[in-house]
């Protein structure tokens, strides 16, 4: 059997030494959503933001994850924007 994501994440925090409390499944959609609003450079970029954001208000699963949903609400925003204003770029 191959490693996984799950995987992934389990030794990626321990490395880091932190103990991982997010839901992964709402951080994916978050990039998902931000890659596909905004550009694809902004998913990995806005993931760190929000992981900053959230250990600046204390950290935890609930700071992740208030921040992951400011985050795609910005993100469903901007390509809201760019629909209306008819500056959306074919990506």
């Amino acid at each position: 059997m191959g490693r996984t994501l799950d995987d992934w994440m389990a030794e990626a925090a321990a490395e880091l030494g932190i103990e991982l409390t997010a839901d992964i499944r709402e951080l994916l959609d978050m990039t998902r959503v931000v890659a596909h609003g905004v550009e694809r450079p902004a998913a990995p970029l806005t993931a760190f933001l929000v992981g900053y954001a959230a250990a600046g208000r204390g950290g935890g699963a609930a700071a992740v994850s208030e921040a992951a949903q400011q985050m795609t609400a910005l993100a469903e925003r901007w390509a809201r924007a760019a629909a209306s204003d008819g500056s959306a770029e074919q990506r």
